[in-house]
């Protein structure tokens, strides 16, 4: 699976303005909902609010990879964005959270949905590739990153 067929450029976000968690989740749910008119980004904001309550999504090292299964989609469809501050997320090892990849799954799919999730945690745990997208300069410089660590696997 490539990075860039689930997150294409219109899909990087970057500069978030947002200082807490659900903040976080409406400004990606909003960038999602650019994309899919047809969703609500209040619905899916809550959505991925109920699933932060069983346990949060943010892994650590500066990355939340907050998921959801949606009513409504046929497909997998995802977005990344970008704190320059970072936000509280309630991360594993307690610092903020600063790289976002929110993936939003059919309501009744599980294999994409899991492919998708362990390609980005995969990508995630290397130090390198995080340094880079924080490195990145703007929306741009970061789907350049994406495509090229795409190329590279």
């Amino acid at each position: 699976m490539r990075i860039q067929d689930i997150i294409p450029p219109e899909a990087v976000v970057d500069g978030l303005l947002a200082e807490t968690k659900e903040e976080v989740l409406r400004e990606l749910s909003e960038a999602i909902c650019r994309r899919l008119p047809a969703l609500s980004p209040v619905r899916l904001t809550a959505i991925l609010m109920d699933r932060e309550g069983l346990g949060s999504t943010g892994i650590g090292e500066g990355v939340a990879i907050p998921h959801g299964k949606i009513p409504g989609i046929d497909r997998l469809v995802a977005v990344f964005g970008r704190s320059r501050g970072g936000v509280e997320f309630a991360s594993l090892d307690g610092k903020p959270a600063r790289l976002f990849f929110l993936i939003l799954a059919p309501e009744n799919s599980a294999g994409m949905h899991l492919k998708a999730l362990a390609r980005i945690s995969r990508l995630l745990k290397d130090p390198r590739f995080r340094g880079r997208l924080l490195a990145a300069e703007g929306a741009e410089g970061l789907s350049q990153v994406l495509r090229e660590e795409d190329e590279r696997a």
